[in-house]
C-alpha cells in the first residue's frame, strides 16, 4: 500500500515557494526554521529530486519545483479554507489578502472602495499590487486579481462581474480639423494613440452588424503601457483612441471627448475576479469577492450586457 502524502510538508514547501525564506515561512507558520527545512528535505527525499537550488544568498525553484509549485499552493489553500470554515475565522473574517489589479483601474476605481470594506473587515489586511501585465497569480503568491479583457483558457478560476466597452474616442476639436470617420479604413487619415498591452499589438479590430468585420494597423505618435497616460493628448486633440469606457465616461458625459463610429465595435472584453485553482477559499478571500462584485456590477461604466 502506497504511503499517504506529506501534506504537511506539501503546504510547507508551497509557503517556502511564496516567501522564497525559510526563516519567514517559519515565522508565518510559527515554526522552528528546523522544521521548515527538514519539511523541504523530506519531500526531496521522498521524490528523489530537488526543489529549490539553495546558495548562501539566494533561493530559487528547480523545474521539478516550479512543476509542483500549482498543486501544492492548492493543498495550502485549500487546508487553510476548511480550518477557517470551522473556526471562528468564518465569522469574523481575518488574515492577508493579496491582489492584482490593472494601475488606472486599481486607482481610478478600486481605492475609493477599499476604507467601507476596512471598516466592514477590520481584521483582514489588503495587499495590493498595481500593474498592467498579467500577473503570475500561483507564481506570486496571489489571493485574487482582477483582469480586464477576453480570458484565455487557463487553469485559473474566474467570475465575471459585468462586460467594459471600448470606444473610440477624441476631443470635439480633433474632429472638427480632421474629421470624423464613420469606417475604419478613414483611420487611416487620423492620428491613431496606442496602448501597447492591447492584444492586437498596431491593428485595430472592428465588427459590424451588417458590414462584418475590418481590421486596420495604424502608425501611431504616442505608444503608452498605460491607457490613462493617453487621455491628455486626447483631451488636447491631439489624436484618436481605443479607450476603456471607465477611463473616459466622465470625459464624455461632460463633453469633453466624443465617441466615433459607434456603430462599429471592438472585440468584447469583461471585468473578470480571477482566483488560483481549488474551489475552496478562506473565508477572507470571498468576503472581498463578494463585496467587489456586489460594487462593480453597480458602476456607472459598466456593461451588463456586453
Amino acid at each position: 500500500m502506497n504511503k499517504l502524502p506529506d501534506l504537511e510538508a506539501w503546504a510547507i514547501f508551497a509557503k517556502v515557494a511564496e516567501t522564497g525564506s525559510f526563516a519567514r515561512t517559519a515565522a508565518e507558520f510559527g515554526l522552528a526554521q528546523a522544521t521548515v527545512s527538514k519539511a523541504v528535505t523530506r519531500l526531496e527525499t521522498r521524490l528523489k529530486t530537488v526543489l529549490f537550488h539553495r546558495t548562501s544568498r539566494r533561493m530559487s525553484l528547480t523545474e521539478s519545483g516550479r512543476g509542483a509549485l500549482e498543486r501544492a499552493t492548492r493543498i495550502l489553500a485549500e487546508g487553510e479554507a476548511v480550518e477557517a470554515e470551522i473556526t471562528a475565522q468564518a465569522k469574523s473574517p481575518s488574515g492577508q489578502v493579496r491582489i492584482a489589479v490593472p494601475m488606472s483601474f486599481g486607482i481610478a476605481h478600486l481605492s475609493p472602495l477599499l476604507p467601507e470594506f476596512m471598516k466592514r473587515y477590520p481584521d483582514i489586511a489588503l495587499e495590493i499590487v498595481f500593474d498592467d501585465g498579467v500577473t503570475d497569480l500561483v507564481g506570486g503568491g496571489y489571493d485574487l486579481a482582477l483582469r480586464i479583457s477576453a480570458l484565455a483558457d487557463s487553469s485559473l478560476l474566474a467570475r465575471r462581474l459585468c462586460g467594459v466597452r471600448i470606444v473610440l474616442v477624441g476631443s470635439p476639436a480633433y474632429f472638427e480639423t480632421y474629421g470624423r470617420p464613420s469606417h475604419p479604413r478613414e483611420l487611416s487619415e487620423h492620428r491613431a494613440l496606442l496602448y501597447t498591452y492591447s492584444r492586437f499589438g498596431n491593428a485595430w479590430r472592428f465588427s459590424h452588424r451588417r458590414h462584418g468585420d475590418f481590421s486596420i494597423s495604424l502608425p501611431t505618435p504616442l505608444r503608452v503601457n498605460n491607457a490613462e497616460a493617453l487621455n491628455p493628448a486626447l483631451l488636447a486633440g491631439l489624436g484618436v483612441a481605443l479607450q476603456p469606457e471607465f477611463l473616459v465616461w466622465r470625459e464624455l458625459r461632460n463633453g469633453k471627448l466624443e465617441m466615433a463610429m459607434p456603430e462599429w465595435s471592438p472585440p468584447p472584453i469583461a471585468l473578470h475576479i480571477v482566483t488560483p485553482p481549488g474551489r475552496m477559499r478562506p473565508q477572507r478571500v470571498q468576503a472581498l469577492i463578494d463585496y467587489l462584485a456586489r460594487k462593480f456590477e453597480k458602476a456607472p461604466w459598466a456593461d451588463p450586457d456586453g
